[in-house]
């Protein structure tokens, strides 16, 4: 197919931010777009299924249409003006399944829209369906009986993470311009460095949630450039009265250019695998360290430094949180067909929450302050921290979880995960950006970790670094040719 903007293959390889132009420029029509990303998703989404759920064809490009007549109407949206987006499964997107990847949701269809939802239609995005997650999001491995398990982009016989696995594996293999993701214990950062693209964990409560219970997840962007990922931000980001724990910035200021950062004299702290505590496949520190060349090209100056805090007291606090966190499910649990039908992993954390006293709370509420104030005294040393994004490469799709990490045994079905729940608790904003890859071929990751409310000054270190790298154009999946 061709259209007057360019063939399916150009369409779909356009960044977002050159697409973007491109429809506002009336370049290329919003249909011709929709119709490019319909058939590139027919043709590569089998080999991977990363996007589930989606409404029929006819569907989308009426809205596409729409948007065509919005633009020769001077009605111009937004950013996303046109774009084919596609929601996370564990999110309200209205007359869209929305199962959370679990049997006891499978017919559900979503009435409303999420907030950042209503955000990304309001600057133009047309919702074609839903990207798919691991049951409830449990898990960093994307599969369920619902819809099945979500291949990695680079080999789809092994996973592409969790719990964002459906939108980074549809991102990098180009069926979606941006992909939206939400992370509660590394769901945008191990599957971007799974699928060598950037993911986002913003500084708590700049994406706004409604109400008042303080959770530790967040929504977040995840995009194939630093740029686009800002942009993205952009749109998800600010103040909404519905969430009165939200911050106060808003998100236009992510739109601003991320040229021209000086980083020379910026210390950064490599944590690794903090002392040997943290098991890792063989193969994985010695990617990421292959990313500190970029880091000291740029005048950074990259040391081996931990904080001065135990991280199994860490590992403690956020499982006693966590089981809190998952309470919120109790009503399913209680009932004995349902929870017959939920996964063991969720079982497991709903029973874990129903161990815990008033005092088991009130301690890790103690603990994660005593760790953030720590954080904020180690940051007082360094600009910004630097830790894998994941302790283990991709693994065979089919298995549920690493039982055995470098030689070690697992004892929790997440505790190979480790590596990103010091910066869930405290609550900073972290990027997951590609580090390379693997003897086998596979990609890995790393987290560039900022200051609490630090998100742009974040985001320049991580443009100027992708710029050194280049490594999302450097090796594209095989997948597209």
């Amino acid at each position: 197919m061709r259209g007057a903007g360019g063939t399916v293959r150009e369409i779909v390889s356009w960044d977002a931010t050159g697409l973007s132009r491109a429809i506002a420029e009336r370049r290329v029509s919003c249909v011709e777009v929709m119709e490019a990303y319909l058939e590139h998703i027919s043709t590569v989404n089998p080999h991977v299924n990363a996007i589930v759920g989606m409404q029929a064809p006819e569907i989308s490009l009426r809205q596409a249409r729409e948007r065509d007549e919005q633009l020769r109407n001077g009605r111009y949206l937004g950013w996303m003006h046109g774009f084919p987006h596609a929601v996370k499964d564990l999110t309200e997107a209205r007359g869209l399944p929305w199962s959370e990847g679990s049997p006891v949701h499978k017919d559900r269809v979503a009435q409303q829209d999420a907030l950042f939802v209503k955000r990304l239609k309001g600057a133009g995005a047309v919702v074609i369906g839903k990207t798919n997650t691991p049951e409830f999001g449990l898990g960093s491995h994307t599969y369920n009986s619902v819809w099945g398990a979500t291949g990695n982009a680079y080999d789809p016989s092994r996973t592409a993470g969790g719990s964002s696995g459906g939108a980074a594996s549809a991102l990098a293999l180009r069926m979606l311009p941006v992909a939206d993701g939400s992370d509660y214990m590394g769901s945008l950062r191990n599957p971007a460095a799974f699928n060598n693209v950037f993911g986002m964990r913003p500084s708590w409560g700049l994406v706004p949630t409604p109400g008042f219970s303080a959770q530790l997840g967040t929504a977040g962007p995840m995009a194939r450039t630093v740029t686009d990922l800002a942009w993205l931000l952009s749109v998800m980001a600010g103040p909404d009265g519905s969430a009165p724990l939200g911050g106060a910035e808003e998100g236009g200021r992510f739109r601003e250019s991320l040229e021209g950062g000086d980083f020379r004299g910026v210390r950064v702290a490599w944590v690794g695998d903090w002392g040997g505590r943290l098991a890792t496949e063989p193969g994985v520190l010695e990617v990421c360290r292959s990313s500190f060349a970029a880091f000291e090209a740029l005048g950074c100056e990259v040391t081996e430094a931990q904080p001065d805090f135990g991280p199994e007291e860490i590992w403690r606090t956020f499982l006693t949180l966590r089981g809190l966190a998952n309470l919120e499910r109790h009503g399913l649990y209680s009932d004995p067909e349902t929870r017959g039908r939920m996964k063991p992993e969720a079982v497991w954390e709903i029973e874990r929450g129903l161990e815990l006293g008033a005092l088991d709370v009130a301690a890790a509420a103690q603990s994660r302050d005593r760790w953030f104030a720590a954080l904020t005294e180690f940051l007082a040393e360094y600009d910004y921290v630097l830790a894998p994004a994941a302790q283990v490469f991709p693994f065979d799709k089919g298995a549920r979880w690493p039982e055995r990490v470098g030689g070690r045994e697992m004892d929790t079905y997440h505790r190979w995960m480790e590596t990103v729940v010091p910066w869930t608790l405290a609550g900073v904003p972290a990027i997951a950006v590609p580090a390379g890859f693997g003897e086998s071929g596979l990609p890995m990751g790393v987290q560039l970790i900022g200051r609490h409310r630090g998100d742009f000054g974040l985001l320049r270190l991580a443009h100027a670094y992708e710029r050194e790298t280049r490594w999302v154009e450097r090796v594209r999946p095989a997948l597209l040719g």
